[in-house]
């Protein structure tokens, strides 16, 4: 009997394992969702080479021990292909790490290069072995003798695990650390396997060696839903979380940082700012979680009785957080707080968070207490019946009611045109203002409906006041920038006008003024296909917040409603009443009427008249009023 080589030491069962775990891993991914982008596709990759891996590992031994004639050609070349599957296996792990990393440019260039360069130097390499009489890595002689004076293999695999190590220690502040370590602790127990069965003359387990890493990126990066530059886990681990310590009798506090710059789809947080909302989470809570909810929205989550000296700690930590916030001129909102039982049975968090945040300024810092639960609980019942009335979509449905604010014409003397007000009067309720669910129906996609109700119901009245010879010029209705987003809105709101069969021209339109670029191009838009049809707008709130002069000169607008703002404004100075009336008077040179909003006294009355005013409304003439009663103000025609 020959001398036992290392071959004669191998065992298929490694192999078959690999590929059977391949399999169940596809499986599981089959039966699961991951997100479809670059990382799962190169992830789904690393599976198949490893299963590839195995299947030419069984396949090389299976023709080595075929080979009765000493010439081992096929053998070699079965082992090049076996080996090089292996090294795109190590190559993978590089891309994807890059990708991780997200590293762009010169960086990503040079990295990318440098694997390839890698790759292609060992399989070269490993060609050269099998191809020359030198004793490198693998030869066979007659007697089925293998020598190994230099292992390609295992240089070319010890080069890798350096590129890869190496990769993490240069960009280490790039990912979350605990991800970080589960990831090379397997990559550590892999080179162990490798190591040991090389000591004891083994190669059953060498594709064994590759699969703690593969089954490491599924489950940190994929079948768990973290965020390995943060260590964030998502809004479906947050839920379970909750779950999961009410079910034990667990008493757990929060902390919720909203970033409200970063709420936008695909905007990525920067750097400094990721690194600056791990801290914070770290010094807060001990032992907690840091769970992403939304674009910009992170909650960290940990168990009260591990924390007694959180309100100490989470003191220094949100200051540091909002004083830096503030230096880089972000918006943001933080709300803290403890379990509240009602919460966790139905796991709300987010929904009760957001619906503090609701009430909040930017740059505010909130402590959870007792009227938040009352006023979620409240909310919640808004919702439902919002929902409801959308479900419906009964452009007569009672709930909703048209209120009214007569507007003084100057010009005339009279009372000629009206604003629209909402309301809604509920069941457990009565009465609500539009305060505490214009927004929540905004949020939730509900304000179409309410502008369509709001329409149809307005023009029923106007169709009445015109039967009955009532003499004004129009009634004005607020739109929402969801409104106006809404595809169709030209062509419902026409033909709801025209259903009601009265003159386009009694109907106008309020908006205000946006920021985005993207808003104006479609509020211009929607502008100009409803001016079509004798329509007017105003352009309303002018004076809170950001005005851009240049867009509202090239939008169509007729009427250019003063915000209360700038009422009290001008009664604070000289200087600020020269200002708004100056304002003003370049309104009405550009043949842009002026109505001033928010008119209280007879002081508001005297000080617009002499700033260009052509419109007045205000609790000087009127507080909303119900939309029949309007007839109270309206002259009849002559």
């Amino acid at each position: 009997m020959g001398v036992q080589t290392y071959l004669d030491n191998y065992s298929p069962v490694g192999d078959i394992t690999v590929m059977v775990m391949c399999l169940a891993i596809f499986a599981l991914l089959a039966g699961s969702y991951i997100k479809k982008n670059r990382n799962s596709g190169l992830f789904i990759n690393i599976v198949v080479y490893l299963m590839l891996a195995a299947m030419a590992d069984v396949i090389y031994h299976m023709a080595y021990n075929r080979v009765a004639d000493g010439n081992f050609r096929i053998v070699n070349i079965i082992r090049v292909v076996y080996h090089a599957l292996l090294f795109s296996n190590l190559l993978l792990y590089v891309v994807y790490i890059v990708s991780l990393l997200e590293l762009q440019g010169a960086k990503k260039r040079h990295i990318m290069w440098g694997g390839v360069l890698l790759y292609v130097s060992v399989i070269i390499g490993d060609i050269i072995a099998v191809s020359t009489s030198s004793p490198l890595g693998f030869m066979t002689d007659p007697a089925d003798r293998e020598y190994g004076m230099l292992n390609v293999f295992l240089f070319g695999y010890i080069a890798f695990l350096v590129v890869i190590v190496s990769l993490t220690i240069v960009f280490s502040r790039h990912i979350y650390k605990r991800v970080m370590f589960g990831f090379y602790s397997t990559i550590a127990l892999s080179f162990l396997v490798l190591m040991t069965q090389g000591r004891h003359g083994q190669t059953s387990f060498t594709v064994v060696s590759f699969l703690p890493p593969t089954i490491a990126i599924m489950y940190l990066l994929h079948s768990n839903p973290v965020d390995a530059k943060l260590g964030a886990a998502d809004i479906g681990s947050l839920e379970d979380t909750v779950s999961f310590y009410r079910r034990i009798g667990k008493d757990f506090l929060f902390t919720s940082f909203h970033i409200l710059d970063f709420d936008h789809e695909g905007v990525a947080l920067p750097d400094e700012i990721r690194d600056l909302i791990r801290t914070t989470a770290d010094r807060i809570l001990k032992r907690g979680t840091l769970f992403k909810v939304g674009g910009g929205h992170y909650i960290f989550i940990g168990m009260k009785n591990m924390n007694p000296d959180y309100m100490s700690r989470v003191e220094a930590a949100v200051t540091a957080l909002s004083w830096t916030l503030d230096e880089y001129s972000y918006n943001y909102r933080i709300v803290l707080g403890e379990s509240i039982e009602e919460i966790s049975r139905k796991n709300e968090y987010v929904s009760f968070i957001r619906d503090i945040e609701r009430r909040m300024e930017p740059g505010a810092i909130h402590i959870v207490d007792d009227t938040d639960i009352s006023s979620f609980r409240e909310n919640e019942y808004i919702l439902s019946e919002l929902a409801d009335i959308s479900r419906k979509r009964d452009l007569d449905d009672p709930r909703v009611l048209v209120f009214c604010q007569p507007v003084y014409s100057l010009k005339t003397g009279k009372y000629d045109t009206a604003e629209t007000l909402m309301r809604l009067t509920l069941p457990d309720m009565g009465m609500v203002p539009p305060y505490k669910f214009i927004g929540l129906a905004e949020d939730k996609g509900y304000i179409h409906t309410l502008t369509e109700i709001i329409l149809k119901k307005t023009c029923d009245e106007i169709s009445k006041l015109v039967s009955e010879g009532y003499d004004f010029k129009r009634i004005s209705i607020n739109l929402s920038m969801l409104d106006l987003r809404e595809d169709r809105l030209s062509d419902g709101m026409i033909k709801i006008i025209r259903d009601s069969l009265i003159p386009e021209e009694k109907i106008a339109f309020e908006i205000t003024e946006s920021q985005s670029e993207y808003d104006f191009l479609v509020v211009k838009n929607k502008i100009n296909e409803l001016k079509e049809h004798g329509i007017k707008f105003y352009l309303d709130d002018f004076g809170t917040g950001y005005s851009n002069m240049e867009r509202i000169l090239e939008l169509p607008f007729d009427i250019i409603k003063f915000d209360r703002s700038l009422v009290i404004a001008s009664d604070s100075s000289e200087r600020s009443e020269k200002m708004v009336g100056s304002l003003a008077e370049l309104f009405a040179k550009l043949n842009y009427a002026v109505l001033y909003e928010g008119i209280e006294n007879q002081n508001d009355e005297d000080r617009c008249r002499q700033m260009s005013a052509s419109y007045l409304q205000g609790y000087k003439y009127s507080k909303p009023i119900p939309i029949a009663q309007l007839r109270e103000f309206f002259d009849k025609a002559v």
